[in-house]
Parts: structure tokens; sequence; C-alpha cells
């Protein structure tokens, strides 16, 4: 499950705008014009100017508050222009965009949740450059990527939710994992897809004020921890179809750019990191290992459809990721007896000290992940 997005980037906007996770420049806060301080605490949302130039922005983040937070630059309808989540006490983050001229709002999310605390800021003048039309083919191939595993999701997902309405529980927990696989690699550009995230791979202690709680992780509860089908439940299963059909062909439509292919495969790290390694995610069926491993492979995707552009400006974090993929993956890869299917172990049976070996393996991979949207859009120096 990906964190609750305030909303996405329509396409008019994405021509307007790219942005950037990670520094592009030269320089530290205080010293340009296009350098905005952030300072977030528990109650505030302070920024060091109101207004800049448009064109390269740099966000230059600091929590001095006690909560971990998030910072989003966004549009005046509350579309994110670019983010950075998990911004822990007496930390500091950067986070660059190309912004043309208009309104936006700084908004600090004490405790990573609510509308947060806003700052309105405005951009004057300037441009954006134009983006390498490698980088167009990207997309375009991430896209159908995108598009090929939401189609082979569907069927899937009928199958389980065939078995939750017939009632028959073990059938159901069998097609549980399979189901979830195709929406799991996609999970890099999640955020694209509108409110469908929400809907079907929330958990409980995931919900917004008044959310009711549908999708997979509500019927897993069901299926594993109370060990009985409901009414509910069977009504529960109709709907995630409908939602995930919804999200079949929302794909198409999806404003996916390549910074948002690179930042979202680094946030969804981050998510594999404080979720999915310590159990959180799959806490009713352990099947954490599962998921684990699809987000892997979309994060790889993403990466692989823009090396061509990020090893030309910066062989060396290329090099780098190419070393972290494959350590990851054959680490992945002792939790199954065969490379080619999903039959991975029971998390609830992986030990501590496992646990703490997949963490390490995923932020070592995460760390030059950041760099990557940055590699993608400028040369280094």
């Amino acid at each position: 499950m990906r964190a609750a997005r305030l909303s996405v980037l329509t396409f008019a906007a994405v021509a307007a705008l790219t942005a950037v996770t990670g520094c592009t420049e030269k320089g530290s806060s205080g010293d340009s014009d296009r350098v905005i301080d952030v300072t977030a605490t528990d109650s505030k949302c302070e920024v060091s100017k109101k207004a800049f130039p448009a064109g390269h922005v740099e966000l230059a983040i600091e929590n001095k508050g006690s909560k971990v937070t998030e910072v989003y630059v966004l549009f005046p309808d509350d579309r994110i222009v670019t983010e950075r989540e998990n911004i822990g006490p007496g930390t500091k983050q950067k986070v660059t965009a190309e912004v043309k001229a208009g309104d936006y709002t700084i908004a600090c999310k004490p405790g990573m949740k609510g509308d947060g605390i806003r700052q309105e800021v405005k951009a004057t003048g300037g441009s954006v450059a134009q983006r390498d039309p490698r980088l167009d083919s990207a997309v375009a191939a991430y896209r159908k990527y995108a598009q090929e595993q939401a189609d082979a999701t569907l069927p899937l997902a009928k199958t389980f939710a065939a078995a939750v309405k017939a009632g028959d529980l073990e059938a159901a927990k069998k097609a549980y994992a399979p189901s979830r696989i195709g929406w799991e690699r996609t999970e890099p550009v999640a955020e694209s897809f509108g409110d469908i995230d929400p809907k079907v791979d929330v958990r409980a202690d995931g919900l917004e004020g008044g959310q009711k709680w549908t999708g997979w992780h509500r019927l897993e509860k069901s299926l594993w921890q109370d060990k009985k089908i409901t009414a509910e439940d069977k009504t529960l299963a109709g709907r995630l179809i409908t939602d995930l059909t919804d999200w079949q062909n929302r794909v198409g439509k999806a404003d996916i750019t390549p910074t948002s292919m690179a930042n979202g495969a680094k946030e969804l790290l981050d998510e594999v990191a404080t979720g999915k390694v310590t159990g959180e995610e799959e806490r009713y069926s352990h099947t954490d290992l599962v998921d684990f491993k699809a987000n892997v492979e979309g994060a790889e995707k993403s990466y692989a459809l823009l090396k061509p552009v990020a090893e030309e400006n910066n062989a060396a974090l290329v090099t780098e990721l190419d070393k972290q993929f494959a350590a990851l993956n054959t680490l992945l890869d002792k939790y199954r007896a065969d490379k080619t299917s999903y039959n991975f172990t029971s998390y609830d049976k992986v030990g501590d000290g496992d646990r703490k070996q997949l963490s390490d393996g995923v932020n070592a991979l995460a760390e030059p992940l950041s760099k990557l949207a940055a590699a993608v859009v400028t040369k280094s120096s």
C-alpha cells in the first residue's frame, strides 16, 4: 500500500512541470533565490520566501518537530507537484522541482496525516526545459507495462473474489497473494491512478477519518484472523473487482512522468522498509515476501526504462543501482525454492536477523535510487 496521496498531475500539468527528487545544483540554503528553506514542526510549516523565480526550485527541508513529517508542493486544486515523505525528527531533506509561473501551496504534514499545515507561494516568470525524447519513450513503455499488469490482475482477482463469494475459505486464501502481484508491481506510480490505492490496498491503520475499510486487506483479516467469510465480505469482494476494473481503465489515461517513475520507485522502497520488512503489510496472511518481490520488480522496471539516460548523465549511479538491485533480488531468492514461482516463505517464519538483512538490502538500494530522478533530467557535473 502506498501512503495516501492528495491527488495527481493532469496531462496538461505534466507539460508545464516536471518534479525531481534530489539535489541537482550546487549551492546551500539561503544563498540562492531559487532555494526555499522549509522548517517543519508539529504545529508550523515555515517557508523562507513566498515568491521565487519559475524554473529550477529547491526545497531545503528541516524537521524540527517530534513527529515524522512529509512535505508537499501542490497546485491550487491539491494536485501533487512533488513530495518528500518520511522526514524524521531532527533530519533534513532536499526536494527539487521545475515549475512554471503560477500559484502553489507548500504543505507540511506532521504525523503524515490530514491536509497539512499550508503556506501559499508563487512562482514568477521563467520556463521549463524540454524533456529528452528518450524519456517520453520510457514513459510510454512503462504505461504499456502497467496496462499489462492491470489486464493480468483482473482474472486473478476475479478468482479470489469468486472464492470469497462462494464462502470457500481455503480457496480464497490460496488465491489472495497471486491476485495482488500485478498491483504491487505498478505501485511505483500508484498515485497516478487517483483514489484507487486507498480503495483496494489500505490497511486498517491507514484509514482516514470516516473512510470505510475496503479492499484486499479487509478481506485478508476475515480470511486469516477471523477465519470466516461474512455476507459483508462477499459484498466487499464484488466491490474489489469494481475498483480494480476502474484501475484497469485508468492506466491508459494516468499521468506518468519520468520523475514520477523514479521518485515513485524510491518512495516504494521506503514503504517496503517501513511496512513490508516489518511484516505490517500482510499482518494476517504473512505473504509479505510476495508483495516485496513484486514491488522490487516494479521499481526495477522503472529503473531499466530510465537507465539509458541515467547512465549517460551519471554512470557511477547506474553501476551502483545495478549492483544493489542484483543483491536484493539474490537475497529474496533465498526465500523461495523455485525462482520462477511466487511461493515464498511465510513471513512469520522469517527471523529477526533475516529481517534485518532484508532491511539493510532495501536501504542499500533506496539510497542510490533517491538520485535516479535527478540523473534522468540533469547532467552530472
